[in-house]
């Protein structure tokens, strides 16, 4: 039994197995971040909050209101609403064909995302040796459409080190018929992972859980698992335990979710939205 001397001289009497309990539990609250929608309003602040806070983790058009880019009247290019399937708010990622580019730098392409950076605190940046858990919910409108070349909805990337590709990219494109693309870049070659009939999203709420063991060479592992949150039907499951999931010389690894599509193929793209929900990252160690 412990005491604990608290200010006017009061003291509390806690059992000593409660106590570790309570100091394992708040250390597994602080190792994971959660970012749900909460309503209308202030969502940029939001998503800052969970992911930088005092910093901008968003790459949307408008952002840094800058002359070329034409679209920024159009205000935040992420928003909160109310899902009438989840029955909660979640976030509206829109990008729009004519109008966005990617941050003022790119004109083939165009960017809507969020992600950890540098500026995020360390227990969002995965470093060698750690086992990270990401999860999410996605949904892409019943007529979504992708193009030959990439539209990349999720990416893991390294900061520092020799690979400058996305490790792992989840990414639809066109095809007979079109597909979601799970793709590893090794450092020398992409290769497609997994393949996954796109009417398989299409206006159909998916929740994933990708959990990734941080190693180079081929000493990594890597899984990932989405359902149909509303038939907890399987749609993928992959792993692989011998897979490279690190850049020599690399800094740490972070997550980016949101739209990030090429524009040399435009005339197969449209005006575009994709809802997301419940992004969560945990360390596991």
């Amino acid at each position: 039994m412990i005491f604990i001397k608290m200010k006017d001289h009061f003291l509390i009497k806690i059992d000593t197995q409660l106590l570790v309990f309570l100091l394992l539990f708040s250390t597994y609250i602080e190792a994971q971040v959660i970012l749900s929608a909460d309503g209308p309003g202030d969502t940029y602040e939001l998503i800052s909050g969970a992911l930088a806070p005092g910093y901008k983790p968003i790459e949307a058009p408008g952002i840094k209101r800058k002359s070329c880019d034409n679209h920024s009247i159009f205000g935040d290019h992420i928003s909160e609403v109310f899902d009438e399937e989840l029955n909660k708010n979640v976030f509206k990622f829109v990008i729009h064909l004519n109008d966005d580019n990617d941050r003022c730098k790119k004109f083939d392409r165009q960017r809507n995302e969020i992600k950890a950076y540098k500026a995020s605190p360390d227990s969002l940046k995965a470093t060698l040796g750690e086992t990270v858990e990401y999860s999410w919910k996605f949904k892409l409108d019943e007529n979504f459409q992708a193009s030959k070349r990439f539209t990349h909805l999720h990416q893991l990337k390294c900061v520092g080190g020799i690979i400058k590709k996305p490790i792992i990219t989840l990414t639809a494109r066109r095809g007979d018929p079109d597909k979601l693309e799970l793709c590893h870049f090794s450092g020398t070659e992409t290769s497609k992972l997994a393949t996954v009939k796109l009417n398989l999203f299409r206006g159909k709420w998916v929740e994933v859980k990708e959990t990734i063991t941080f190693l180079d060479g081929n000493k990594g592992k890597y899984h990932i698992r989405i359902i149909d949150t509303k038939t907890k039907k399987e749609i993928l499951d992959y792993s692989n335990n011998y897979i490279r999931m690190w850049a020599t010389e690399a800094i740490f690894i972070r997550p980016k979710w949101g739209i990030y599509r090429s524009l040399k193929r435009s005339d197969q793209l449209r005006d575009e939205n994709v809802l997301f929900a419940d992004f969560r990252i945990e360390e596991k160690k």
